[in-house]
Formats: structure tokens, C-alpha cells, sequence
């Protein structure tokens, strides 16, 4: 029996994917847990339709991604912390500041796509990797001075 995966099926395959099965497999296993669906021609249309609208979506959030990317390259933020001897300041800045401070100028950027190896404890200036698509990084210049 040829079966449409509705998701990822472990030894099977992916989402998407036509796939030929054991009837007994299909009919007690995945058709009933709804892993999948019969692959009758209404149905491979049906899929056919979605990985195509699906495609057009990725190329959007991509764009968009890589359009973000260029002005956050363009961009540079200032965090003033109060400080201490050898220009070491007291806490550390965060991605969550970093993410405010962008909010600030207009762009917003979730802050757990902010990547940070560690928090920053020192004053000068330090680029930022921003993930913004599985694909695509941006990078912010982060300006952290004393108060």
C-alpha cells in the first residue's frame, strides 16, 4: 500500500514523502494515529500543493531574513554599565540587553536568536551574531561603555 507521510515516521521517511508499506502497517499503525494518509490521486494533489506553498513561504521568510541581516549589519548599539578597576563592569550585559537596545531602534529581534558564547564583562566594542533563519546570521555591533 503507497501511503503519504503527514510527519517524520522513524525508518520511514519524512513528512511529505510517498512511501510504499505493509497494508497491515498502514491500516493498525499509521493511517489510525494519523501519520500518515492513503496516497490516492486527491491526496498527492493535496500534498504536491502544500510543499509548493510551503516553498514560496520559505523564499519569503528568507528574503526577509537576509534583508534584516543587512541592516543590522549596518547597525550599532550602546550599553552603558557602571564599572569598576581594569574596565571590568559590575554584572555583565546579556542577549536580553542586547535585544532591548535593538527594540529601541526600531528593529526587534527575539533573544534567544542572539548568540552570545558568554555574557559580556568587559568595556569595548564586540560584534554580535544574530540568527535570524536557519541560513542566515547578522551581525551587531555592540558599543558597551561606562556610565
Amino acid at each position: 500500500m503507497e501511503v503519504i507521510l503527514r510527519e517524520v515516521v522513524a525508518g520511514l521517511g519524512k513528512a511529505g514523502e510517498l512511501v510504499k508499506v505493509k497494508d497491515g502497517f498502514a491500516r493498525n499503525f499509521l493511517l489510525p494515529q494519523k501519520k500518515a494518509v492513503v496516497a490516492d490521486s486527491k491526496n498527492i494533489k493535496m500534498i504536491e500543493h502544500q510543499k509548493k506553498t510551503a516553498e514560496v513561504r520559505e523564499k519569503k521568510l528568507r528574503k526577509s531574513s537576509e534583508d534584516l541581516a543587512s541592516k543590522l549589519s549596518g547597525t550599532s548599539v550602546t550599553i552603558s554599565r557602571d564599572c569598576g578597576a581594569e574596565e571590568k563592569i559590575f554584572g555583565s550585559v546579556t542577549a536580553r540587553d542586547i535585544a532591548e537596545s535593538l527594540k529601541k531602534n526600531g528593529i526587534t529581534v527575539d533573544k534567544r536568536n542572539i548568540i552570545l558564547k558568554e555574557p559580556i564583562k568587559q568595556i569595548g566594542v564586540f560584534d554580535v551574531e544574530v540568527k535570524l533563519h536557519p541560513e542566515v546570521t547578522g551581525t551587531v555591533k555592540v558599543w558597551v561603555v561606562k556610565k
